[in-house]
This record gives C-alpha cells, structure tokens and sequence, in this order.
C-alpha cells in the first residue's frame, strides 16, 4: 500500500488542526457557556422586581437549542472553508515541489536546459533560485565534462597516430630503424604521459583532493632557484636573456613552497615556450597584505579575443597550434587553480607581437 503524498498529508494535517481546534471550542464552549447563561438570568432577577424563575428552563431550553444550531453551522461552514483553504494552500505549496521532481527526472535523462519559474511565496522563491543554481552548475559540470572528453580525444589522436604510423613502417619494413626515429616516438609518448599527468593534477585541483601544505615560505630562493634552472636551459640562445627583478628581503608568504614553485616554473616555462629573442622577467612586489608575482615576456603575444580564454584547459590560440612546443594546453589553468586555492588571484596581459604578462598573488604569511 502506498503512502499517501505529501500534499495528501499537507491537507488532512490542516483539517486535523481545524478539527480539533473546533471540537475545543465546541467542548468547552458546551460546558460553560449554560452556567455563564444561567449567571446572567440570575443577575437579571437581581435587577428586576419580575421573577424570570418560572420561565428559567424554558429560556435553558432555547438556548441551548440556539446554541446547539449555532455551534452546528459554525463547525460546518468554518470546516468546509478550512477544507478548502487547505487544499489550495497545501497545493500552491506542493505544486512547485512537484515541478521541481520533475524537473529532476528531466535532468537524470539528460535534459538540463529546464529551469524552475519565479514562486509566489519567498521561500520556495528562494527555493526556486537555489535549485536553478543548482542546475546551471550541473550543465556547466557537464560541459565541461562532455568538452573534456572532446579534447582529450583531440589532443591524444595526434601523437598516437603518429606512434602508430611509425610503428607501422618499422613492421613492415618501410622505415629503417634509427636513433632519430626512436627519439621522436620517445617525444611522443612523453607528451602523452605528460598530458595524463597534468590531467590527473588539475582532476585532483577540482575535485578538492589536491593537498596545500601551507606555511610562511621566503618566495626570494624559489624565484632565483627557478629563474637560474631555465637560464641553463637557453645558454646556447644568446638572443634570449631570463631575468630576476625581485629584492632578496622580500617577506613571506602563506604558501606551499612546492605548489608556489610549479606555478612559477609553469608560467617561465609558457614564456619561454613562445619567446624565442628578447627578454624574459621574473618579477615580485608588495601591495599591502599581497605579494604580487609577474612573469613577462617579449614572445608573440596573445590576441584581445583571446585573453578570456587563456585559462580554459586544452584551449589554444593560433599561435599555439604546433604542438611540437611540447604544451598540454592544461599549465595555466593548473597554476591558476593552484593560486585560487592559496586564496591568491591570477591575471593576465598581453599584445599581440608585443609580449605577455602573467601575474599572480599569495597572502602574506
């Protein structure tokens, strides 16, 4: 037997209530009320020189009919309008309730374009916003989801097709064995486990299972120690100079070393990525309770259109569309993540054939 809904239940509590509070009446009212009457009819007598003694059961009598009659056709007429008060409040009230069940089904089938009206009453009102909010994180959750698949099945089928065709010559005896050909598949499979690490990283980031071991960090040694690895990397460029433009007594800063270092080293390493002449500098400040760190850098720069897009994983402008540069296309929306979660902030500017510059900022310790 199946339980009765809640609108069902919503209605007979308020009929209950109803019932009850005119049976209270009624009891109460049967008990005292012919002793309050007969208290007023011997006060009348009091006041009067006729004696009302002879007519006291008949005027009992009468009123008790009247009484009797009255509290009848109270009980009806104010049950049937509580009946049917409930009904419309236990509706108005359940109405949306139901709605947004079925809103719900429409979203475990897939449809999450469905929204739920404004409401009359402020709480379901209120109600009404939470769970359109709701919603609309849930679509964007499963974008992102349906974009992720997207593109990580873009960003793997190129290095596995070009695994597999080497592959392929080297089985059927078209392509000679070399120690080129085994560097290049070794490049390959390199940016494939790559590109799962980062991924891993920024699921982790996302889902909040990424540990941040805070505590006061001197930021001056992370920056020189990661300026000073990327200067041994271009010491055969000479028309590319890294530099370090940040004062050695720099305060500390709440922060977890190692996740300040990543973000740092994946910013230097973007820049470098695109700069291939000219300078590249590492910069920190304080502004009031904020350390501010920038990396600039003289490359290609990024177009207006572009710079709202910069953080989203796997996004590429036109300038970063060779994928020998060795990118994943997920470092800046890993670095951003890393200093949202320091409680920091993440900016970006550029022109384009001019250069960029990615700033970011940590809490003082």
């Amino acid at each position: 037997m199946s339980k009765p809904g809640l609108r069902s239940r919503l209605f007979f509590s308020h009929l209950i209530v109803t019932l009850l509070g005119a049976i209270t009446l009624i009891t109460v009212s049967k008990v005292f009320s012919p002793r309050y009457f007969v208290v007023f009819l011997e006060s009348i007598e009091g006041r009067s020189i006729v004696s009302i003694r002879p007519l006291r059961r008949d005027l009992m009598q009468a009123f008790q009919h009247a009484w009797n009659r009255g509290a009848y056709w109270s009980v009806v007429v104010g049950t049937s309008t509580a009946g049917v008060l409930s009904y419309l409040v236990s509706r108005r009230i359940v109405q949306p309730l139901i709605q947004m069940e079925d809103i719900t089904k429409n979203f475990a089938a897939g449809d999450l374009q469905e929204r739920m009206p404004p409401q009359e009453i402020p709480e379901l009102d209120q109600l009404a916003h939470s769970f359109n909010r709701m919603a609309a994180e849930l679509q964007n959750v499963e974008q992102r989801r349906r974009d992720l698949v997207t593109d990580l099945t873009h960003e793997l089928r190129t290095p596995l097709t070009i695994v597999e065709g080497y592959l392929e010559g080297l089985s059927d005896g078209t392509l000679e064995p070399s120690s080129e050909l085994y560097q290049l598949l070794s490049r390959e499979t390199l940016r494939m486990r790559r590109l799962v690490n980062d991924l891993q990283e920024l699921s982790k980031i996302e889902a909040g299972y990424l540990p941040i071991d805070t505590q006061p960090t001197a930021l001056y040694p992370i920056l020189d120690s990661v300026v000073q690895r990327f200067s041994d990397q271009v010491l055969d460029n000479e028309q590319l100079t890294i530099l370090l433009d940040a004062p050695a007594e720099l305060p500390p800063v709440a922060a977890d070393p190692i996740r300040v270092e990543q973000i740092l080293v994946n910013l230097v390493g973007n820049a470098l990525r695109y700069t291939s002449r000219g300078t590249i500098v590492v910069k920190a400040w304080q502004v009031g309770d904020r350390l501010w760190t920038a990396v600039s850098d003289t490359g290609m720069g990024i177009a207006p259109e572009d710079l709202p897009h910069i953080f989203e994983r796997f996004w590429r402008s036109d300038r970063s569309r060779d994928r020998n540069s060795g990118g994943t296309g997920i470092g800046l929306a890993i670095s951003r993540r890393l200093v949202e979660l320091h409680k920091g902030e993440m900016q970006v500017e550029s022109e384009l054939g001019k250069g960029s510059t990615f700033r970011f900022s940590l809490p003082l310790a």
